[in-house]
């Protein structure tokens, strides 16, 4: 006999192929390359805290605007801590929380996918352009 406390509550699960649903926005915010690389320089400094200045040092190609905004967006989702020092200028400090953490696995198994799997994705994509030029 199970009791109904011991029971979890049934989640439910999103329906990712609902433009309104949060599973669906969700995976918009953290399937980016840059949310990749951020998370992947902050876990790598982790339990430390990385600046601004920095990510933007080790995010090869990002610019200031989008960092921001990448990092506005994982803080907003509880993922990223931001602390700020009083100075002038102000010194901007991230580093991730324990639910960003869980996030740093499954991009790292998809950027150990896109790296193993980009030689076949380049043969395919010339093949698939050499078939248009025809």
């Amino acid at each position: 006999m199970t009791s109904s406390t011991s029971r979890a509550p049934k989640v439910p699960r999103g329906d990712l192929f609902d433009p309104q649903c949060p599973t669906r926005r969700l995976l918009d915010r953290i399937g980016t390359k840059w949310t990749s690389m951020a998370v992947k320089v902050l876990a790598e400094a982790s339990p430390e805290e990385v600046r601004f200045a920095e990510l933007q040092r080790r995010m090869a190609g990002i610019s200031q605007k989008m960092l921001s905004v990448t990092l506005q967006s994982l803080t907003r989702d509880g993922l990223v801590d931001r602390r700020v020092e009083a100075t002038v200028p102000p010194r901007v400090h991230y580093r991730l929380t324990p639910l960003g953490l869980t996030l740093e696995e499954p991009l790292a198994a998809l950027r150990e996918w896109a790296e193993a799997h980009m030689p076949e994705v380049d043969r395919a994509n010339r093949r698939s352009q050499e078939d248009t030029a025809d």
